[in-house]
């Protein structure tokens, strides 16, 4: 009597992996000075100009933290991933948010960013992608200073959500003969002094003799640092690059070959970004509170 063959799927071996469905994913971080971008397994990819067309005529569609042109956004973000990720690919983006720009900035992140056709897209507050990049411990407070080209953040992070922010539009660009370097250091001093003062808790003195971390362009300004070191900050590895890669460690998930046909292996890309968005979702979804008023507004924005 002739034996049957076990099927296939029971043999357990190994299938190749289909070329039309790797996993794509790629972070993204759109400053108002430079544009980064972090791909799953690849690494950095993109740091170049925030500019729509290079040259004479270059045009800046991201402002002081603002996309103020999401068409030009979007033909930046065709023109420069749009031959690097994977083709007949739908990626997932985990793109970094200033804290204070809310769902405007969102939404126009969101749209521009359709011109890649994202299979999701996932927005992390720029401040809680540098406490990652750290591997800060976000299960107490973290004050972050993040001091860009064009936007000065400072924010505390509780139980990794922001619970408390501020912000100014002076960065690094502005600084000449008119606007020294310690004025950036002056601004972070004040802003922090505000929050101290109007926390009637212990969480933003907790989070300060933590030592805040440093991260953005102006933490490798030793012309601007020196002036903080009063408040003995942790300078984060590679500070400029610190919010794209905290945002790609949200696109981490275990990938692995199919050894068996039928339903969807633990390895099919389908169910990584499926649970890659869930989780990153779960991540940025935190109890927030918000502290109680106790004076003016400084000069700096705050978080509402």
């Amino acid at each position: 009597m002739t034996a049957l063959r076990p099927p296939r799927a029971a043999l357990g071996r190994a299938l190749p992996w289909p070329p039309r469905r790797r996993y794509a994913a790629v972070a993204l971080d759109l400053g108002s000075a430079r544009t980064r971008a972090w791909a799953a397994g690849r690494g950095l990819i993109l740091d170049v100009p925030t500019v729509t067309f290079p040259g004479a005529g270059a045009v800046y569609p991201v402002q002081r933290g603002a996309i103020v042109d999401v068409r030009g956004t979007a033909r930046m973000l065709d023109r420069l991933l749009g031959h690097r990720l994977p083709r007949f690919t739908r990626p997932l983006v985990v793109l970094t948010a200033p804290v204070l720009d809310g769902y405007a900035y969102r939404n126009a992140a969101r749209t521009a960013v359709e011109v890649l056709r994202p299979r999701g897209v996932v927005t992390v507050p720029a401040a809680r992608a540098v406490a990652l990049a750290a591997g800060a411990d976000l299960s107490v407070p973290q004050l972050v200073l993040d001091l860009g080209a064009h936007l000065t953040e400072v924010v505390l992070l509780v139980d990794g959500a922001v619970f408390d922010a501020r912000r100014t539009a002076l960065g690094t660009a502005d600084v000449d003969d008119a606007t020294p370097a310690a004025r950036i250091a002056e601004v972070v001093a004040h802003m922090t002094a505000s929050m101290l003062r109007q926390d009637r808790t212990s969480l933003t003195a907790d989070a300060l003799g933590r030592g805040p971390l440093l991260a953005g362009g102006g933490a490798l300004r030793p012309d601007i640092t020196r002036h903080l070191a009063y408040a003995a900050p942790r300078t984060v590895p590679a500070p400029h690059t610190a919010a794209v890669r905290g945002a790609a460690l949200l696109l981490e998930a275990p990938r692995s070959r199919p050894r068996r046909t039928g339903a969807d292996p633990p390895g099919d890309p389908r169910r990584l970004n499926r649970a890659a968005v869930r989780g990153a979702a779960l991540l940025l979804e935190a109890p927030r509170s918000r502290p109680r008023r106790t004076g003016a507004d400084p000069p700096g924005d705050r978080a509402d």
